[in-house]
This record gives structure tokens, sequence and C-alpha cells, in this order.
């Protein structure tokens, strides 16, 4: 009976979270999951990341993907989920310019090389809570690769901070994928600022560590630089 009991409890911790396996480009989905997206350490578990510190909160990478996906500049992009969007936080997401001398389909994303392009942030339904955009929903949010992105190979990185526990230390949970995409002009942009992950974010900062319940939806503070639109 223990067992069994261990089992389903197992079971409900796993459908209360998610992964992001696959990406929407302009409405169009990746062939399969993790083709274009590198498969996460938590494809089966679906557990998030609490350290915000720790090297997995910058792709969670379990292994590369094997195909890289022709991205516009201007494109509207998104995330298939395999579950429900259901903790409350913001969504974002982050480009890095590969290198030269490496490839979508190899470079790390270490380094002073990330740059935010859209973060989601809260409104307040008629029962005065805070809602937020896509929550409960099978996909992330939209954002728009910024038209003046430079052309070249990217990774695209996607992160839902669920907040549900997070006026406790180091229970913030980030749930995020990174996908490798070439990005197609114009481009003649100059993203910035320029960020490393890990090294972006403190588990102090109060929009990983905070009571949702005791703050105003124009007051939550999302974590990382300001968005960089074009």
């Amino acid at each position: 009976m223990k067992f069994l009991s261990s089992m389903l409890l197992a079971a409900a911790a796993a459908e209360a979270h998610y992964t992001f396996p696959r990406l929407v480009v302009n409405g169009q989905a990746e062939e399969k999951d993790w083709s274009v997206t590198r498969m996460t350490k938590n494809s089966q578990s679906k557990q998030g990341v609490e350290n915000a510190a720790s090297a997995d909160i910058r792709c969670y990478t379990s292994q590369t993907a094997p195909s890289v996906a022709a991205v516009p500049a201007g494109a509207v992009v998104h995330y298939i989920s395999t579950q429900q969007i259901n903790h409350p936080g913001p969504t974002q997401y982050y480009l890095a310019k590969v290198p030269a001398g490496s490839s979508a389909a190899k470079f790390d994303g270490s380094g002073a090389v990330w740059f935010k392009i859209h973060t989601s942030m809260p409104a307040v339904d008629k029962n005065k809570q805070l809602t937020w955009p896509n929550q409960n929903a099978y996909t992330t949010v939209n954002a728009t690769i910024p038209a003046s992105t430079p052309q070249g190979d990217y990774l695209l990185r996607v992160e839902n901070i669920a907040l549900h526990l997070a006026m406790q230390a180091n229970k913030a949970q980030f749930y995020l994928s990174c996908s490798q995409i070439t990005v197609t002009g114009p481009g003649g942009g100059t993203p910035g600022p320029l960020v490393a992950l890990p090294g972006a974010y403190k588990s102090s900062d109060p929009g990983i560590l905070v009571n949702l319940n005791a703050i105003k939806p124009d007051a939550y503070q999302p974590p990382g630089p300001p968005v960089w639109s074009g």
C-alpha cells in the first residue's frame, strides 16, 4: 500500500510540472519533440531547476538537438508544453549569438552572450488574484524575434519561473529549454545588455524570492537584464 501511495504521489507531482520540447515559429512547429530543441535533463521527471546559480539554469541540456531551425528576424515564436503551465510566474525569452568558430548545434551558451527579448507580466483577475499570460495553457506566451537581430546562429532560450513556493529561498522553479536556430535577415541591430547564465540571477533577486500574495502586479520585478526589442 505504501508503495502504491508513493507511486501515485510521484505521478501527481510529475503531472504538476512540464517541459518545452517543441519550438513553434510563425505557427509551424518543429518536426518532432527535441528535433531542434535540446533535450533537457528533466525530459522524464519534468522537475524544474531550483538553484539559480547552477549551470543547469542555462539550458538544462542532457544532449544537443540533431537539427537547426531557420528563423527569420521578426518571427513570432512560442513553445508547446508537455503539460499545462499551471504554476504562476513569468515567461521569459533569451537569445545567445553563437561565436565565430562554433555553431548552433555545438555551442554550450557559456559566457556573457545572452540578451533578453521578452518577459511576461502579471495582471489582476476579478477575484483580485494575480494571473499570468498563458497560465494553465499548453503553450508558452508568444515572443517576437526582434527584426533587427543580426543574422547568424543562435541559441533561443525560454523559461517559465514557477513562483508558487517562491516565498522560501531556493524554491522558485525554472522550467526551460534551448533551441538551435539560425536567424535570417534583415539584422543591423546591436543586442544588449549581454549577460551570462549562470550569473545573471541570484536566488535573492526580488523576482525569484517573492511572495506573490504580498505584491501588486506592477511591483513584480522579473529577474535578469532589461528586454532588448531591437
